[in-house]
């Protein structure tokens, strides 16, 4: 089991009442009995558990923090080429490093220690993968469009330069603590990977540790005008036998590189290298969720950003249920410390100066 994630979360108020209602009926609700890690896949579905309104019941804490702890990185390295899976011996040391931070687990102090990472990795299909990205055949994202390429150069966050901090403006939405950019937000990150999934008629609700809570209608429902944008996009949601489809587009477009607020958008790739990636007007994602056992759903995700990038890319993932897993209240908000990476710039191209001067 991983430990439970020691971080401040955040729980948005719904705003349906429908989607309130499938977070409310299932907060003190059982989750289905577990099978086995490793369990085989049932190709029929016949025995997974329904809902009492007939859908497929992914409802439960899906963390995705040992994905994160074990290293398994969203793009594979470019030195290993199409080959998707570890050696036996690449395997023994990641496995081997699983082990020693297992080891250095403790409930009573706060530290780097997993728990039973080391368990997960010899479970689950994804221990030795590669990378998260199945396509394109290489695990990696494809080419950025010319554009694309100088907007993200452009960027301005202080994961890409600490030197100059005057504004607001030079801030990431993630450095303001309003986003980690969608689809990132559904991809693993170094902390605070919790998913909880409710379920209504007519509703799937996703709660997510850092950011927001997506509430997602099922069925034929109207698209939003195209000037209608949101942080994580318009979703709409169906069934495709046991699979939920989500479509999501609408999502904020624009760059970093722009010190208009206004046309700013969150970089759509985890990690801090990509943090000023861009987002176009058409960028769309589709999601693909599948119980393929008690605590396991397959989950796929496929990002198409025809301004961006010059091929769409697929990233294939597992969720392992955890409810001993907790998210709390996360309280980042954009007061933390943006006055003090705003003051600390400052003072440090002061003294930078002085310096100079004094030479």
């Amino acid at each position: 089991m991983m430990r439970p994630v020691w971080k401040l979360r955040f729980l948005p108020v719904c705003v349906t009442v429908s989607a309130l209602a499938a977070i409310c009926g299932r907060a003190d609700a059982q989750p289905p009995d577990a099978d086995p890690a490793g369990a085989t896949v049932d190709a029929s579905h016949a025995g997974w558990p329904k809902t009492p309104w007939g859908d497929p019941d992914l409802r439960g804490t899906w963390p995705l923090q040992n994905i994160s702890d074990a290293g398994i990185p969203l793009q594979r390295p470019v030195a290993i080429g199409t080959r998707a899976e570890l050696t036996d011996e690449e395997f023994a040391e990641r496995l081997r490093e699983a082990e020693e931070s297992d080891a250095a687990y403790s409930v009573e102090i706060d530290g780097d220690g997993t728990a039973g990472l080391a368990d997960w990795l010899r479970a689950s299909p994804l221990g030795r993968r590669t990378s998260l990205i199945v396509s394109p055949a290489n695990g990696r994202l494809p080419s950025l469009t010319p554009q694309a390429a100088e907007l993200y150069a452009k960027g301005r966050s202080t994961w890409q330069s600490a030197d100059v901090v005057d504004w607001i403006s030079d801030l990431d939405p993630f450095e303001r603590c309003i986003t980690r950019g969608f689809p990132a937000v559904m991809l693993p990150q170094p902390y605070n990977n919790g998913i909880r999934v409710f379920q209504s008629p007519g509703y799937v609700v996703l709660q997510l540790e850092t950011f927001g809570t997506r509430v997602i209608p099922l069925g034929p429902t109207p698209p939003w005008p195209t000037q209608m944008r949101a942080w994580h996009g318009n979703s709409r949601g169906h069934w495709e036998g046991d699979t939920l489809v989500i479509e999501t587009s609408n999502i904020v477009s624009g760059d970093s590189a722009t010190t208009d607020l206004a046309k700013r958008a969150a970089g759509p790739v985890p990690g801090r290298n990509n943090a000023t990636l861009p987002v176009g007007p058409d960028a769309r994602v589709i999601e693909r969720l599948t119980m393929i056992g008690r605590d396991t759903i397959a989950y796929r995700l496929t990002y198409d950003d025809p301004a961006v990038f010059t091929a769409p890319w697929t990233a294939d993932l597992q969720w392992t249920r955890d409810e001993s897993y907790r998210i709390y209240e996360y309280a980042c908000h954009e007061r933390n410390t943006v006055t003090e990476a705003i003051d600390g710039s400052r003072a440090k191209r002061r003294a930078d100066a002085e310096a100079v001067a004094g030479n």
